[in-house]
């Protein structure tokens, strides 16, 4: 099984709702690290996993959605708490027409510190 990785920080707001968090209620940013894993038992005629720079330009154009803005004034965020773990989803949907082989499996982790983080798959 071949596993490719790749990274990326940026800094975003977001406030929690729906319960009393102190004051993770109020705004406030996050430099988030994100993190894709792509794995999948075969490469391609040219042996990559995946055309990673095609992926890194998508993954940019991505990242560039949520620099600098505060998640819950998204629509993707509307009714939602912003917690990473949604962020990771919202992500993972984001990027997920970019997985074009049926058997690679895609894994989004985001840190929000240096001790927190939430990941997010699907089945395939």
């Amino acid at each position: 099984m071949y596993e490719l990785s790749i990274q990326r920080d940026f800094i975003a707001q977001h406030y929690l709702i729906g319960g009393d968090w102190g004051a993770e209620n109020q705004l406030h940013s996050h430099h988030y690290n994100l993190e894709v894993r792509i794995r999948g038992p075969e490469l391609n005629e040219h042996g990559y996993l995946l055309d990673i720079v095609d992926f890194s330009e998508h993954l940019e154009a991505v990242v560039g959605q949520y620099q600098d803005r505060t998640l819950n004034d998204l629509p993707e965020f509307e009714g939602l708490n912003p917690s990473i773990e949604h962020f990771t989803r919202v992500i993972f949907q984001a990027l997920e027409d970019h997985i074009t082989e049926p058997s690679q499996h895609m894994l989004v982790r985001i840190w929000e510190d240096d001790i927190g983080w939430a990941s997010y798959t699907a089945q395939r």
